[in-house]
């Protein structure tokens, strides 16, 4: 090694760089012209540049030879099958990675409360793994029309679900090596070795370089529960078709609620952050965020136009112009709706208008540095935008090309902070609602103020809607519905109630029906004389737990929003919401569907009565997050893998009503990630955030190191990532942190798994060749952190991380 260091000295020798660089004499001549000197300069900072160049490639190739030549210490120390650590702790930078074929994105890191599974370079260790964002911050950019520009700009979702978390690489996976001696595969994440030993009947057969067939069984989209009114605007409304759409993550919903069917556009790469309807009522347009590739380049946020009957695109606008997001999109009114208005996320908030149909842009304007809630068209001059957001209101005249501004004026009015959202009435006036709870009326063609409503609610006014009858209808943050006749008169008040949240956004519904979305993601329907009652709710913060009913089309789902849900997969309807104290990671039903155990953050976990939801019992082990909640399959037994490294057991009965602790098994040096039953429940196995992969004897909390004792136990579930029978799922350039979910068909068939690039995999069971081919499926914009199949394997779920969105999908 020493001799090795010492050539790559040589070839790296940089001290006549060094030299150069340090010599003043370039800059020291008085008589030196100006243009001369800047020469000297840049040429001077090159060799600098070259120089780093050098320095970075030296210390790769240290870290390479160091690695290689500590798995040789590691493999020449290994004596027999008990686990083997890797000498460096250090986890491995993550790459980009995207196995999808349909709807590619970007990816997301995977917080946790005091460690983070998708931390980029310390160890996964319990005293080194720190909480990290999901987000990136952006800077100013300038603005260029050609998207192949950018390509070394930071493109981030600001208000999308989450943002790229991954590097791309080129460094190319280790191929799987197999041993008919030892009858095991060790296969590489990241140059880590992890070796798997494979059942014995298996071995004199077993031949690495075969191929895994592709699954004949496919899914569809069946069902997608949730809807984004958190931090969305003006993106609810009802079609001629009877449907109500609205969008959650990359998918568009058109939701019949008569016929309580759904269907869904899926023509986008990440979230949806904005909707607008044609004056035709068929054709829509929507905006998303900017995107990752699977190799870590940015897709560009744009619009895409399609039609709601066919849900054919018509048209992609702006792929390179917009940037970071889309926020707001309205088509114009009187001219046939020939022109589309949007308004992108970026520090100017660029205002354009399109020809839609020709993809062409006609106008284009700085708008403000400050947020822009809303922009829309007059209804009765195509040449007329109206944008509003924060401290401003203003009015655009398209006039030869270019957008004119006029600033509203408040005058004798206060000005409010936020301009929160504008609407028309029949005779052309602009209204605007606002921050101080005031809804303000603007006369056609003017800037100035004709007629105050004030107060017209306790706080911010969120949405206005124009009725076909001429009654404006305004809803608050003070979570009222107030209707007002043609000369601004206050008709009539309906509350909703708080467990809905504030309304976001209003629409009108078939005859007197109102429709109406609130932050905490519930869409209402109701009239403004009647009760509002619930057709589509989902989580308000990142959702992780899921588990299904053993015996029932039910499953359960509970996350950072301390909610826990029971749904009904038939209906598609809450059987049961509860809200609790601390905020839910993890879910497990008991075998007999009696009960449900439910993990929390904060290292507290409880037990649930599935039919009354009534409490059972509490416990707390540690003060870290409870990754995984798993009953034995007889039902004696539950095991909890904490972050603290440990794995809980409790000795259970009287149907999971009652609850003892019979210990906890240390052994691990790293978070529990996931957890496995045996068959007749004499044994677990787990694995956890440094790639280990060890087996448990739990009625005594004790290790069992013995291969020849492990490699044959039948497994009941198929959960943890790392195993003989599902390292196929693992696609080239993983690192170990990029599959989240694994879940087995009970007929042990199938195997499906949720990634970080918002995808979920089908492949064929068992998955034990090397990257195994997969049916791939978008949707999702986040990591998806859970999937499970029904317990009949007619369809399966998926829940999304930062986009709060599950995903029923029938297996087909």
């Amino acid at each position: 090694m020493e001799d090795g260091f010492s050539s790559y000295s040589s070839l790296y020798d940089t001290s006549s760089l060094l030299q150069f660089c340090n010599d003043d004499s370039a800059s020291g001549s008085s008589s030196m012209e100006v243009s001369d000197r800047l020469a000297s300069l840049e040429q001077r900072v090159q060799l600098q540049e070259d120089e780093i160049q050098l320095l970075k490639s030296a210390l790769a190739d240290v870290v390479r030879r160091l690695n290689t030549s500590e798995e040789q210490q590691a493999m020449l120390s290994r004596k027999g099958p008990t686990k083997a650590r890797p000498m460096i702790a250090t986890l491995p930078l993550r790459p980009t990675v995207n196995n999808g074929t349909v709807l590619p994105r970007k990816s997301g890191i995977l917080p946790s409360p005091s460690s983070s599974k998708k931390g980029n370079s310390s160890p996964a260790t319990k005293s080194t793994v720190k909480r990290t964002s999901s987000s990136e911050h952006v800077g100013p950019n300038s603005r260029k029309d050609s998207f192949d520009s950018k390509t070394n700009r930071t493109h981030a979702g600001s208000t999308g679900s989450n943002s790229s978390g991954k590097k791309a690489t080129d460094n190319k996976q280790r191929e799987p090596v197999f041993s008919a001696d030892e009858g095991y595969v060790k296969m590489y994440l990241k140059g880590r070795p992890i070796t798997m030993y494979m059942p014995k009947d298996l071995v004199d057969t077993y031949c690495l370089e075969a191929k895994t067939d592709l699954s004949p069984k496919k899914l569809k989209l069946d069902w997608v529960y949730g809807y984004r009114g958190r931090d969305c605007r003006s993106n609810l409304y009802l079609l001629p078709t009877g449907e109500t759409v609205y969008f959650i993550a990359s998918v568009v919903v058109l939701f019949n609620v008569d016929e309580q069917l759904q269907r869904h556009y899926t023509g986008h790469t990440d979230d949806i952050k904005c909707l607008a309807v044609h004056p035709d009522k068929i054709t829509i347009a929507t905006g998303q965020v900017a995107g990752t590739s699977s190799d870590g380049k940015q897709l560009a946020p744009h619009v895409r136009v399609w039609d709601s009957v066919s849900l054919n695109t018509l048209h992609v606008l702006g792929t390179g112009f917009f940037d970071r997001a889309l926020v707001c999109l309205s088509f114009s009114k009187s001219n046939g709706g020939n022109w589309l208005c949007v308004v992108d996320d970026s520090n100017d908030h660029i205002l354009s208008v399109w020809d839609w149909q020709k993809q062409e842009r006609t106008a284009e304007v700085k708008s403000s540095n400050e947020s822009v809630f809303a922009a829309d068209f007059h209804p009765t001059d195509a040449n007329i935008v109206v944008t509003c957001g924060k401290s401003h209101l203003c009015f655009w005249s398209l006039e030869k090309g270019s957008l004119v501004k006029k600033q509203g004026l408040f005058e004798k009015q206060e000005k409010p902070k936020f301009v929160l959202c504008v609407t028309f009435s029949e005779n052309g006036d602009a209204i605007t609602g606002d921050s101080s709870g005031n809804i303000l009326v603007w006369g056609k063609g003017s800037n100035r103020i004709s007629l105050a409503i004030q107060g017209a609610h306790e706080s911010s006014v969120f949405a206005l809607c124009m009725l076909r009858n001429g009654t404006l209808v305004s809803g608050g943050k003070d979570r009222k519905l107030i209707s007002w006749d043609e000369n601004h008169q206050k008709i009539q008040t309906v509350e909703v109630p708080e467990i809905y949240g504030p309304i976001r956004t209003i629409a009108e519904g078939k005859g007197e029906m109102i429709i109406i979305g609130t932050t905490k993601n519930y869409v209402l329907q109701g009239s403004l004389d009647g009760e509002f009652i619930p057709i589509t709710q989902g989580h308000i913060d990142e959702l992780w737990g899921l588990t299904v009913h053993p015996q029932k089309h039910q499953f359960l789902t509970c996350g950072h929003d301390k909610h826990v849900c029971l749904w009904d997969s038939d209906s598609h309807q809450p059987i049961w919401t509860k809200t609790m104290e601390d905020a839910a990671q993890s879910a497990g039903f008991h075998p007999t569907g009696a009960t449900v155990a439910i993990g929390t953050l904060t290292g507290r976990w409880l037990v649930l009565d599935t039919e009354t939801k009534d409490l059972v019992t509490v416990h707390t082990d540690g003060n870290e997050q409870l990754s995984v909640m798993r009953f034995s399959p007889d039902g004696n037994f539950l095991a909890i893998g904490s972050h603290d490294n440990y794995i809980y057991i409790y000795a259970v009965g009287e149907n999971g009503k009652k609850y003892s602790r019979v210990g906890k098994c240390s052994g691990h040096s790293s978070f529990i990630t996931h957890l496995d039953w045996s068959v007749n429940s004499q044994y677990l196995v787990s694995n956890s955030g440094d790639y280990e992969i060890l087996y448990w004897i739990p009625s005594v909390c004790k290790q069992v190191v013995s291969v020849e004792t492990t490699r044959d136990i039948e497994w009941a579930t198929f959960t943890c990532t790392l195993g003989f029978l599902v390292f196929g799922l693992w696609p080239d350039g993983s690192d170990g942190t990029d599959i989240n979910a694994v879940c087995s068909s009970n007929e042990k068939r199938l195997l499906i798994t949720g990634d970080d690039f918002g995808k979920v995999h089908l492949f064929s069971f068992p998955c034990s060749q090397s990257r195994a081919p997969s049916h791939v499926y978008g949707g999702h914009s986040s990591h998806v952190t859970n999937v499970n199949f029904l317990f009949d394997d007619s369809h399966v779920v998926s829940t999304g991380g930062k986009d709060m969105s599950i995903m029923q999908w029938r297996v087909v």
